[in-house]
């Protein structure tokens, strides 16, 4: 059973729990909540057409054995600079704070590719030892950028060997991200 366990404003307002987390982040508009509604099986998490709506830490209790943590987007969203700096300071100090994050899924749009603020999230986790796993979005969207940057393994040592390729809509990629996670 998948429970909303809230949405937290504050790193220190998260519960104390002995459960594994697997905390998904992206640029606004990546399709996170979709893609988090689509491995869970439920519509749990809040979508939305407009860039930036999720803005505080959610977590989602998976049968008392897993959290899931949708955490706000960075990139394009209608905040002010302000905000946006302030979402990333506590996105560091989550991913610093939590020892029970087992996975970092960053996700990136296949239709555009890694941009600055994906590649300086990779850095981050490269220099912290914080485990990631980038994973592609909306594959069966046609892509709109051609020149895209290549990620390797090679160069981001923290960095999870397999890179995934997912659509929420068509359901590809799903069975692995849940096999990662430990859902059904």
């Amino acid at each position: 059973m998948i429970k909303f366990v809230g949405s937290f404003a504050t790193v220190e307002s998260l519960p104390k729990t002995q459960f594994p987390e697997y905390a998904f982040v992206g640029r606004s508009n990546v399709g996170k909540s979709s893609l988090i509604n689509a491995v869970l099986g439920e519509k749990i998490a809040r979508t939305s057409n407009t860039p930036g709506r999720t803005q505080e830490l959610n977590l989602f209790n998976v049968d008392d054995r897993v959290l899931i943590v949708d955490l706000p987007g960075y990139g394009y969203a209608r905040v002010s600079r302000d905000v946006a700096a302030a979402w990333a300071h506590r996105l560091q100090k989550y991913l610093l704070a939590r020892t029970q994050l087992k996975r970092l899924f960053i996700l990136i749009d296949s239709r555009v590719g890694p941009k600055e603020t994906d590649l300086e999230l990779m850095d981050f986790c490269d220099c912290n030892g914080i485990l990631y796993q980038i994973v592609y979005t909306k594959k069966d969207k046609k892509v709109r950028e051609s020149n895209q940057v290549e990620l390797s393994h090679d160069n981001h040592g923290a960095m999870a060997a397999e890179i995934l390729f997912t659509s929420a809509e068509t359901k590809m990629g799903l069975e692995s991200l849940r096999k990662i996670v430990g859902v059904k």
